[in-house]
């Protein structure tokens, strides 16, 4: 859609505009496919940008390795990738209020994250991050335990919260 929006403003208002004077940094950036000083690769619906995590590579490679994830999740506590996969292990073996609590944990954790690095409470956390998979999964592991308890706005909320962070973790996590 976005693209479409650009294409049409580039093909009525080809660079440059009649009457404008492109001089300096904006004439390359003309010449390049873009209007003025916008890209038409810019978001003209007005919403934030994707948030992307900074990549935490030693849980991450140690919960690969086969290390235990509470002993993952006691060395790196800010991982939510590590309680993401406590939860999940939890659940698998029917403790799902355990499940729930670890979940809540990665999830808090991932909030905290997220925050620290420019999110506004709402706005893209692509799943095609790496590192962002690990809130996204305790997002998941939280809804799917909420609704196992039947805490169904819980599991609604972050059902929906999940669909609007990353479409494609929705669809790849259930």
């Amino acid at each position: 859609m976005r693209l479409q929006v650009a294409s049409w403003l580039v093909a009525q208002f080809p660079a440059p505009l009649t009457g404008l004077r492109a001089t300096g940094p904006h004439r390359t950036a003309q010449r390049r496919g873009t209007l003025g000083c916008m890209s038409i690769h810019e978001n003209l619906l007005g919403g934030p940008p994707p948030t992307h995590l900074p990549d935490d590579p030693e849980p991450r490679e140690l919960l690969a390795s086969g290390a235990a994830p509470a002993e993952v999740a006691a060395k790196y506590p800010a991982s939510s990738l590590a309680w993401a996969q406590l939860a999940d292990d939890a659940y698998e073996a029917g403790r799902v209020v355990e499940s729930y609590a670890y979940a809540r944990t990665g999830y808090h954790r991932g909030l905290d994250a997220l925050r620290r690095n420019g999110w506004k409470g709402h706005g893209p956390v692509p799943f095609e991050h790496e590192p962002n998979r690990g809130f996204l999964r305790a997002l998941h592991a939280l809804a799917r335990a909420a609704q196992a308890i039947g805490e169904q706005e819980e599991y609604e909320r972050c059902s929906t919260f999940l669909r609007d962070s990353s479409p494609t973790a929705a669809n790849t996590l259930g």
